[in-house]
Order: structure tokens, then C-alpha cells, then sequence
């Protein structure tokens, strides 16, 4: 496979390191550089390590709350300007996003526009509370709330997946249901309970900043320590989530929605994030369905013509890892089926090892996705982000080219090993969507 990446050193086929420089700020604040003069453009992107997995029952959504509220303003950032200040100067890319282990902000700007972007930041971990009142509280919360519906509750099989978290992840397990959170628990919400929990995670020394891209050095080290220096650090954030419980038995719910074609769900609670175990249950997953070669999509869409589609893939987590088959049959096709025939294609490689031709092209299209990201500075999965996952949960924004060798070393036989210890009938959990009037039914 042959792929050229301006900006990366490459080793042996290919094992691509990125080029960073790490420090640490005396308030906490891990600050991450990485050099790439390819474009006149700038990635800062900004993990705080907190997301729905930290968040205490009663209290969940709370880390997709202040994704929104991050944007409304600071005590030197007007009300909505955070977009246009940015778009105004030129900005290709601004977002956030929040998940169960991390929350991130990224923009990328053009290279003289660094300092700006860098106060941004800097202004909303340092003075947001400044301008959080029960107003712009009410609002947020509103805007969330619409947001669940469009997202989950409104949506074709949403309220099913949500079930399907709830069945994996019992309470109080944070995991338990959707990152955006419960409308009760967002409606009981007060304003000292969002600012308490501002003031436990939005710390400097609960945050990674990464600067890549077309910048100087000395310079920018000057411009971090100008804006983020003086904010005070805070108490040493306490984790209190565990590794998700075990399921013991099997776990099933059969659900209705207003849906025109059949769905099942088969899930696991698998190997947490780089743990043993992940990586192979990785690439079974692009095995089994990632393709039109794949083992399931073979099966099931073209020889037995019983699936529009199929997916499985691992959702690496820290607190426990999900290992996810989903099937969305044909028009009247029993739920029972879908999940005989799916289960018969993945206990066939429970019992016996894929082909090598097989393992080598799940790695080769898992490589594949992560340089095409590289490519880009910042963005999701662009180099910046990258140096943020691996720092969030190793502590090495290098990790790429180790990661890389823990995927080069998984042979065909621990596959094997790692779906029949993992992925059994004993321990999974089943949720099935038929086409009605959407009502919820009962774990079984």
C-alpha cells in the first residue's frame, strides 16, 4: 500500500510517527505542539477529560450541556459571537463534540489568526461562569431538550438504541442510555449544579491543548502561557466510574417503532479501550461487516437476500468497551431470523480463526481510515485529534506507531480467542425493532 503524507515520518509499511513537543503548564494545563508547515493554517484542538461516563445519577447530560454553553459566551466573548468571530477571520472548521470519556472543541484558522483562537479558549475555561446566568441556563437546556427529540426520540430506531444502552450499562453505570442525557435529569438541573460541575472538570489541569500546524515555537509557547497561565488549577478531579459490571445472562427487549423496515441489535460489554482483547475484536468487527466481501453483508444482503445492510464494530470506551452487530432486515422479515442467521456468521468465526486474506484487509482498511484522517491538521480524526485520543487515554500523543504495532501482532487465532471469551449467548444483550406504532417493551 503505498500512501505519501506530507508531514509525517513514516517507518517500515507504514508505521507513521507525528512529530509533537509536550509540556505542562504550572496550573496543569498539558500542552501538546506538533510543527506542519504544509498550509498556512492552524488546528487548535482542546480535550477536557470529562464526559457522560464521569457524571453522577441524577446528573446526566450535563457534559453535553456545557458543549452548548461553551459557545454562548464568556466574560470577554459577547453572547453567540464564539462562530462568528472565527468564521469572520476565516476559519475552515469549528465544532465540538462530547462523548462518554472526553469532551473536545477544535477550529482550525488561518496561521495569524492563532492568538485569537487561543484566547477563545482561553476565555471560556477561565471566565464562563462569569456569564452563566438562569437565563442563558433555561435556554441551553431548551436547546438540548429539542435537540434529544431530533436526535433520539424522534428518529428512526433511536429510542431502541438508547434501550439498548440502558440493558448494556444497568444504572447507575454513567453509560446507562444516550451522552445528550434524560429530560428529567436535564429539567432538575440548577444553575449551582452546572456550575459545580464546571468548576470540578473545566480545570486546566483536567485539559490537553494541541496547537499543529503552521506556527513558530517560542512564539506560541509565549501566546499559551500569556492566556492560559494565569488560570488557576483546581482540586484534583475525582473519578468515581467503574468498569462496567458483567453481564451474566442474556438480556432481551422487543421494541416497535413507526419505521418502515425491521432492525436487531446483538451487543456486548467488551475489552475497554487498548486494552487486550480490543484490538482484535476490532478487526473481527471489520471482518464480519466492513465491506461488501465482509462475512455478514456476504450472508446476509447478498446470498440470502434477508438484510438491506449490516454493521458491527467496537466502540472502544474506557469503563468498558461495546461490541455491536446490527442488522436492518428486509421488508417483514422476522426479527428471529435476522438474529439466527447473524449469530450463525459470527459463532462460525467464534470456532474458527478467519483466513490471514481476511485479518490483512481488515487491517489494511482500519490503517487506511486513520491515514486518510492524518491528512488533514485538524478536524475529527485529523492530526491534532489524534495526538488528543492517544494522550486522553494512554498519556503519549506518540502512540500512533505503537498502536499501529498492536494491530500488526493480532493473528487469525486470537480473533478466535478474543470473540469466544467475549461474545457469547450467555452475555449478550438483544433488541429488536418491527415496524408499528412506536411503543417500548419490556427487558426480558
Amino acid at each position: 500500500m503505498l500512501l505519501a503524507l506530507a508531514g509525517l515520518a513514516l517507518a517500515a509499511d507504514p508505521a507513521p510517527s507525528i512529530p509533537f513537543e509536550k509540556y505542562t503548564l504550572p496550573n496543569g494545563l498539558e500542552v501538546v505542539l506538533s510543527h506542519d508547515a504544509r498550509l498556512p493554517l492552524v488546528a487548535v484542538d482542546i480535550w477536557y477529560h470529562v464526559g457522560a461516563g464521569y457524571e453522577l445519577p441524577g446528573r446526566s447530560g450535563f457534559a453535553h450541556l456545557f458543549e452548548h454553553i461553551m459557545f454562548q459566551g464568556s466574560r470577554n466573548v459577547p453572547e453567540d459571537q464564539f462562530f462568528p468571530i472565527l468564521e469572520g477571520v476565516g476559519a475552515p472548521f469549528v465544532n465540538g463534540t462530547t462523548d462518554f470519556d472526553r469532551t473536545n472543541y477544535l477550529e482550525t484558522v488561518p496561521s495569524n489568526q492563532l492568538e485569537l483562537a487561543l484566547w477563545l479558549e482561553s476565555d471560556r475555561m477561565g471566565f464562563l461562569l462569569d456569564t452563566l446566568t438562569q437565563e442563558r441556563l433555561d435556554n441551553q437546556k431548551a436547546v438540548v431538550r429539542k435537540e434529544r427529540q431530533q436526535s433520539t426520540e424522534n428518529v428512526p430506531y433511536g429510542v431502541a438504541e438508547e434501550q439498548f444502552f440502558k440493558l448494556l450499562f444497568p444504572a447507575p453505570h454513567p453509560y446507562n442510555g444516550v451522552v445528550i442525557g434524560s429530560h428529567q435529569d436535564l429539567e432538575a438541573a440548577t444553575l449551582d449544579d452546572v456550575k459545580a460541575f464546571f468548576r470540578t472538570w473545566y480545570l486546566p489541569n483536567n485539559a490537553t491543548l494541541v496547537i499543529c500546524g503552521d506556527f513558530e515555537a517560542q512564539s506560541t509557547k509565549a501566546l499559551v502561557e500569556k492566556y492560559f497561565g494565569s488560570i488557576p488549577s483546581g482540586a484534583e478531579p475525582i473519578i468515581t466510574t467503574q468498569l462496567a459490571p458483567p453481564i451474566s445472562s442474556e438480556k432481551r427487549l422487543s421494541t416497535t417503532d413507526d419505521v418502515e423496515l425491521p432492525k436487531l441489535y446483538m451487543g456486548w460489554v467488551s475489552a475497554p479501550a487498548f486494552k487486550p482483547g480490543d484490538a482484535e475484536l476490532q478487526l473481527a468487527a471489520s471482518i464480519l461487516a466492513d465491506g461488501k466481501s465482509s462475512r455478514l453483508h456476504r450472508e446476509l444482503v447478498e446470498k440470502k437476500q434477508i438484510a438491506q445492510s449490516v454493521k458491527a464494530y467496537q466502540y472502544p470506551l474506557t469503563f468498558g468497551s461495546v461490541f455491536v452487530v446490527e442488522v436492518i432486515g428486509k421488508k417483514d422479515m422476522a426479527p428471529a431470523r435476522l438474529e439466527a442467521e447473524a449469530w450463525a456468521v459470527v459463532e462460525a468465526m467464534r470456532k474458527t480463526p478467519p483466513t490471514q486474506d481476511e485479518l490483512s484487509r481488515a487491517w489494511t482498511q482500519t490503517k487506511a481510515r486513520v491515514l486518510r484522517g492524518l491528512e488533514e491538521l485538524g478536524g475529527f480524526s485529523g492530526k491534532a485529534d489524534v495526538l488528543n485520543y492517544y494522550n486522553h487515554h494512554v498519556g503519549d500523543p506518540g502512540y500512533l506507531a505503537a498502536d499501529f504495532a498492536r494491530y500488526d501482532a493480532v493473528t487469525p487465532e486470537a480473533v478466535t480467542k478474543a470473540l469466544s471469551e467475549a461474545i457469547r449467548p450467555d452475555n449478550r444483550v438483544v433488541v429488536d425493532v418491527v415496524p408499528a406504532p412506536k411503543t417500548e417493551g419490556g427487558a426480558q
